[in-house]
């Protein structure tokens, strides 16, 4: 149990005995002031009846009410429940460069830790603004998404250094279009980019992008670091050593801050442009430039929220000064021994009125008392009204679970499991995932469809898988997992056995099927009969073609003149003499022969094989700049 003001309990060490001593300054008071009026002989008479312990009865009844108001006053808290926040603000993305450039000096440290500086400063202020980081060189990438999370919006910060990125250079057009793809992917709200740069762009394309970027919404504002003086760029080497940044040339390289270019990106963008080196220079752009904009409303993260019981000790309070104040001093002498006031049953009734509420709610502590008992369905009825009021309780639902499991109720206690794995407490998490793979389990068991068994228990063996990855000591979960593993691997078996004795069946009744009809296999015997017979017919077919063209070419030869087959006495061909048309005979060609004919002829093809181009010196090429 903690107090949300526990300082009033500090207050009860002074006001405790100055209350005893009030009461016994009262008392003493009480009774001179009796005696100044009255006489000696008279009070006793007068006092006839009046019970010093119900005197002081009341005055213990007054002290503890007052002490018991202190206690409210203190607030105490037992018991939590998850709520969503919900806030107001804008989305941020703060990009950032990342170059070589940005070790220029210029700025102290140097231009890159600076910003990172500058960045942190502006998170202090956007307290109700979620804020994301771009970081940029030759390329670009989303370093940290949109987020309330100040702690991971920071180490995503102080990771940021010159080699995060491997391309040298810088690109603006691509943080830019980054940077607008994120606030793509995020809520309808206002988007606000603020860009950390010297403005030495080695890239095209940046006003483009920031006019496209400001048609969508987005405003840009412009952060210039450096000097437009600028400074000689050094790196450390291999070694550790500063040496000086050569550009392709051999020179040194002079990095300048570019500022007609970031004001021209900033007024693209809807924003306005600063540098660096003002004073508060975050906050004159948040007072200046943020803190105008509408701001939209969005969910923030879960947070923690404890149970108020300070209306326990405040009612407690309130009964006693009703018992007291109907509690008389005065006993009757008829009765000497009754202890009981006249006006006690009155207030039994009046503590019956205030407890009514309370006895009909359910309440907690009844649904532990009914689970320790043994009555968990009485305990899961309990869990599923207060369920009504907070169905999205973490804790709620996994007593519910556990409840339903004890009960009987499979199904049930996986839905309230399933619930209950919201919770952002990972020791919750991984109880949640074990409890709900051995509720599936249980649930596959009772299931009399195979495959319906199959999937509960598949799901059943992620979930303890799940739990046996969360906590690597928890010897149930890893015992549970390679049981249920084993149930698996023997129903799939089974479920292969009875998919091949159905397959047997089938083959049994198409056999049966198959002897009940010969008149098919008739059928089929003729078919293949005749096939037999046309493949006879086709052989002989190519038999007589290659006889016909035997002949056909003996006679050819047998016609040739002789003078094509001599040659004259000086080395030369003879002239071939021409033929009649008539006496030349016309053979038709054959399909073997056009076979052949085709494969000569892809013999002589040629491919054409093309060589890479040749790339010509281009004396217009940019210069590309790594820095």
């Amino acid at each position: 149990m903690t107090f949300g003001s526990p300082i009033f309990l500090w207050l009860l060490l002074p006001i405790i005995p100055a209350l005893v001593a009030f009461f016994v300054w009262a008392w003493r008071e009480r009774q001179r002031a009796v005696k100044r009026f009255i006489g000696a002989r008279l009070v006793a008479q007068l006092t006839s009846g009046v019970s010093p312990r119900l005197q002081v009865l009341r005055l213990a009844l007054l002290g503890a009410a007052a002490l018991s108001v202190l206690i409210s006053l203190a607030r105490p808290q037992w018991g939590m429940n998850w709520s969503e926040a919900r806030q107001r603000g804008l989305d941020l993305i703060i990009a950032i460069d990342t170059s070589r450039s940005m070790l220029a000096t210029d700025v102290q440290p140097n231009r890159l830790d600076r910003a990172k500086l500058e960045a942190l400063s502006l998170m202090s202020k956007a307290r109700s603004d979620r804020l994301g980081i771009v970081a940029f060189a030759g390329t670009a990438f989303l370093q940290c998404p949109l987020t309330l999370d100040d702690e991971a919006f920071r180490q995503s910060l102080a990771a940021l250094d010159t080699d995060i990125i491997p391309q040298g250079g810088t690109a603006l057009a691509a943080a830019i279009q980054t940077a607008t793809e994120a606030f793509r992917e995020a809520s309808e709200n206002v988007r606000v980019l603020v860009l950390f740069t010297d403005g030495e762009d080695h890239e095209e394309g940046a006003l483009e992008a920031a006019r496209a970027a400001a048609d969508e919404g987005v405003r840009i504002f412009t952060i210039g670091v450096g000097s437009p003086k600028g400074e000689v760029l050094r790196i450390r080497d291999d070694k550790g050593n500063l040496v000086y940044l050569n550009d392709d040339k051999g020179n040194a390289v002079i990095s300048r801050l570019n500022e007609p270019l970031l004001r021209e990106l900033a007024s693209a963008g809807n924003g306005f442009y600063l540098n660096l080196l003002g004073a508060d220079t975050a906050g004159v752009l948040y007072e200046r430039g943020l803190a105008s904009l509408p701001k939209a409303e969005f969910n923030a993260r879960l947070i923690r929220q404890r149970n108020e019981r300070f209306y326990w000790p405040l009612a407690f309070a309130m009964l006693l000064l009703v018992v007291e104040i109907l509690l008389p001093e005065r006993v009757k002498r008829r009765q000497p021994a009754t202890l009981v006031p006249p006006a006690l049953p009155a207030t039994a009734a009046l503590l019956a009125l205030l407890l009514v509420p309370l006895l009909t709610s359910a309440s907690p502590s009844a649904a532990r008392r009914a689970f320790d008992k043994g009555d968990f369905q009485n305990a899961l009825t309990e869990y599923e009204r207060m369920l009504e009021r907070n169905p999205k309780d973490p804790k709620l639902n996994y007593n519910a679970g556990n409840a339903a499991f004890r009960a009987g109720q499979f199904g049930r206690a996986a839905e309230h499991f399933t619930a209950s794995l919201t919770s952002p407490d990972f020791a919750m998490q991984q109880s949640g995932y074990y409890n709900l793979g051995n509720a599936l389990f249980r649930q596959g068991e009772a299931t009399e469809s195979s495959d319906e068994k199959s999937k509960l228990w598949e799901r059943s063996l992620q979930n303890l898988e799940t739990a046996k990855d969360l906590d690597a000591k928890d010897t149930d979960a890893k015992a549970n997992y390679e049981f249920v593993k084993q149930k698996l691997e023997e129903l799939k078996k089974q479920q292969q056995q009875q998919q091949q004795q159905q397959q047997k069946k089938d083959d049994q009744q198409q056999d049966q099927k198959n002897q009940q009809s010969p008149q098919n296999k008739n059928d089929q015997q003729k078919s293949e009969q005749k096939k037999s017979d046309q493949k006879k017919k086709d052989d002989a077919q190519k038999n007589a073609q290659k006889k016909n063209e035997k002949k056909d070419q003996q006679a050819q030869q047998k016609n040739q003149p002789p003078d094509r087959k001599d040659k004259d006495k000086s080395g030369g061909q003879k002239p071939e003499p021409k033929l009649d048309p008539s006496q030349v005979q016309i053979a038709q060609m054959t399909p073997q022969q056009a076979e052949k004919m085709l494969d000569a002829q892809r013999n002589e093809d040629r491919v054409l094989i093309f060589g890479p181009v040749k790339l010509t010196n281009q004396p217009n090429a940019k210069a590309f700049k790594n820095w």
